[in-house]
């Protein structure tokens, strides 16, 4: 009896059109025909459109589908060989392209709302590490806290980051020249340089009382990604991270006790002088 080119298109789950077309192609001419002259397809039909829709589901078009398929033992092998090398470089493709995307979604997450051009010019020929920016966006991004810095560093100017930079080159040669003197940690200088970055931070990203600062020092020591967005790897000491975060712990202790309420304990922008994705250069 065979099968109806409705029953086939449904078993198949191609379109009445496409077999259509197949037939008139000569791709896939059903082997018999009803009284009435409508399509029947039977099981060696339906064997050969099973290998019509492997093909093309790897992509081949129908001449060359017709061409492997006029003779499978000469042509498949060496069609299927070829394909496989185009598809593994459509695969390298589209997973650069996926990278591409990801670096763009966590650049976009970082909050800094400049150009491409206006990134070199104001923070020089850098290699972007955003793996903690897109760490702490994914961490507090519900937090009120977290989404105020990233409105305020989204809202700066290619004039406020050059100032910005400006201001975080200043402070780290003030740290370390506190550090290189041996000044202790909870000492007059060294909570000063502690406070000067409260300040900024402040300024610049968010409200950060004594007791959020602590918590950001604390991610300093837990996570060199963190304290590389202050000081970059160039320009760091041994025990550098530890000596700021016993002084901004100092330092808290110079201030009435405050407890911030906002859910945020640590996220990027308020760690850094510089945008959370620039964590190690040697301008920042």
């Amino acid at each position: 009896m065979g099968y109806t080119v409705g029953q086939v298109s449904a078993l198949a789950g191609v379109t009445v059109r496409t077999l259509h077309h197949y037939d008139r192609t000569g791709l896939l001419s059903p082997g018999d025909r009803s009284r009435a002259g409508y399509r029947r397809y039977d099981d060696a039909d339906l064997a050969r459109l099973q290998q019509i829709l492997f093909y093309r589901a790897l992509g081949f078009t129908l001449d060359e589908i017709a061409e492997i398929l006029t003779d499978p033992q000469a042509n498949a092998l060496e069609q299927l060989r070829t394909r496989q090398r185009q598809l593994a470089q459509e695969i390298a493709r589209l997973q650069r392209l996926t990278a591409v995307a990801e670096r763009a979604i966590e650049v976009q997450q970082t909050g800094v709302s400049l150009t491409p051009q206006e990134r070199f010019e104001v923070f020089g020929e850098i290699t972007f590490d955003l793996s903690y920016a897109t760490d702490a966006q994914r961490k507090w991004q519900d937090s009120a806290g977290h989404r105020e810095a990233m409105a305020r560093a989204a809202a700066h100017t290619k004039e406020d980051w050059e100032q910005l930079m400006g201001e975080a080159a200043a402070w780290r040669t003030e740290l370390l020249c506190v550090f290189d003197d041996g000044e202790p940690a909870a000492g007059e200088r060294a909570m000063d340089v502690a406070e000067a970055h409260r300040l900024h931070v402040t300024r610049w990203f968010t409200p950060c009382p004594p007791d959020m600062h602590g918590r950001i020092a604390d991610d300093f020591t837990a996570d060199p990604r963190a304290f590389a967005l202050v000081v970059p790897a160039a320009q760091q000491r041994p025990g550098l991270a530890g000596y700021l975060a016993r002084a901004i712990h100092a330092n808290a202790s110079r201030h009435p006790v405050t407890r911030h309420t906002s859910p945020v304990t640590r996220h990027p922008v308020t760690h850094t002088h510089a945008p959370t994705s620039t964590p190690a250069q040697e301008d920042t």
